[in-house]
């Protein structure tokens, strides 16, 4: 008997032993990971059930690390993403070695599941969209509104806004000159009127200015602001031009003032100045913004890099940047990327092509919140056109682009700490 109760305590011990001393599931974001995009919903999962987590900038591409829990360690395995129980020892060997002065990486302590919010019509899918896209494949909850949302004052409820692909200047996306006579271009004019007239606006240019400022004082206020493809340049078209008529008559029933563009006002933008305004209805483009049309680029030959930067000194644009790969590839969309020469002097150009004189990715901070601007529409979906098929993420678990949108969502999660520039 005496033996039978030794083996029995022996057995206890080696039991225990595992978690006695593997204190830590590691969630490894290298080229080791299953699937990069289901870990940030794991991540976010986490943190919904106030479970503490941190993110390791700079190790094994940005990995995530929280307490041994069994609970953890199931949804890992349902979701299928990679993980690692790891010991005591271990865990306090990768934090000594982050802590290093002279080693570019930092462990932030993850603090809570942003809200999040996507500013969409309810007429598109969520396919239609890049970030509703992901967030669905990755299991995070947002909510989506729209213009009588923002109006009523729902912003102050959420962490972090995404504007869909938005025409914030009331041009409806400048889709007449190809698509006037289609019927879901007529339908989205007639809705999109409608909607005005009854939230009290005449014209939708108007509604948009309106929605654009309270999303701007919402960002003043500490809000997150995401946005890519068509609604990062018209976004700041449309506060350049406030109370300037921009729009032809084929757009508001009256003409743009021909004036416009030497009235524009680049002081209210968030981004860009001295953009110059493409003012025929029939070309597919809103300004010089978008430097699609200089793009002497085949795809095979089209990527962009993110920047290195200090992870203990830049832990901002660090975590915007967090990837397995620096080189990322290219994609198009309304707004395929930035020109250079007209972004602001105190943004920060988180990635660039190279070859080209143009930026793909790029952050900055209004008031007590950030704001980041992603250009193009589908990270792996190289050219998309109206009616294309949706993209199939199952088939690009590990999409270094559609990383950087996530990225963006767990920022907000992070401990505050001041950008340095």
């Amino acid at each position: 008997m005496k033996k039978l109760i030794i083996i029995i305590c022996f057995l206890g011990f080696f039991l225990n032993a595992k978690y006695s001393y593997s204190t830590y599931i590691l969630i490894p974001m290298d080229d080791v990971q299953a699937n990069h995009l289901k870990a940030y919903g794991i991540t976010y999962w986490i943190l919904q059930n106030k479970i503490e987590a941190s993110w390791l900038l700079n190790y094994r591409g940005g990995s995530f690390i929280t307490d041994y829990n069994s609970d953890v360690e199931d949804e890992c395995i349902i979701r299928g993403v990679s993980y690692e129980v790891i010991a005591d020892a271990k865990a306090n060997g990768i934090f000594v070695e982050i802590a290093q002065p002279d080693v570019n990486m930092d462990r932030v302590k993850l603090e809570k599941a942003p809200k999040v919010a996507v500013y969409a019509p309810e007429s598109y899918q969520p396919w239609d969209d890049a970030v509703m896209l992901v967030l669905t494949y990755a299991e995070i909850p947002y909510t989506r509104i729209y213009d009588s949302d923002v109006i009523n004052g729902d912003l102050v409820n959420y962490d972090w806004l995404h504007l869909h692909h938005e025409d914030f200047t009331g041009q409806y996306g400048k889709f007449y000159g190809s698509y006037r006579n289609a019927t879901w271009y007529k339908n989205s004019v007639t809705e999109s009127e409608a909607e005005a007239l009854k939230l009290g606006f005449s014209k939708v240019s108007d509604l948009k200015l309106y929605v654009a400022k309270t999303i701007k004082e919402f960002v003043y206020s500490g809000g997150f602001l995401f946005a890519m493809c068509s609604a990062t340049d018209s976004y700041d078209i449309c506060l350049a031009s406030e109370g300037i008529d921009i729009c032809e008559s084929m757009f508001d029933g009256d003409a743009a003032n021909a004036d416009a563009q030497n009235l524009l006002d680049f002081t209210k933008t968030f981004a860009f100045e001295n953009f110059i305004l493409e003012k025929s209805p029939y070309v597919y483009e809103f300004s010089d913004i978008d430097n699609t049309k200089d793009r002497n680029i085949q795809e095979e030959n089209d990527f962009f890099t993110l920047f290195d930067f200090s992870a203990k000194w830049d832990p901002v644009p660090t975590m915007l940047c967090q990837n397995h790969t620096q080189i990322i590839k290219g994609f198009m969309g309304q707004t395929t990327a930035f020109t250079k020469d007209l972004i602001k002097s105190d943004i920060l150009i988180l990635g660039e092509t190279n070859s080209l004189k143009e930026a793909r990715y790029i952050h900055g901070e209004y008031g007590n919140g950030t704001w980041s601007f992603y250009g193009g529409h589908d990270p792996e979906d190289y050219r998309h056109l109206v009616g294309d098929p949706q993209t199939e993420l199952d088939l690009f678990p590990n999409s270094p682009g559609y990383r950087l949108i996530l990225n963006n969502i767990l920022f907000p999660a992070a401990q505050k700490k001041k950008m340095k520039t």
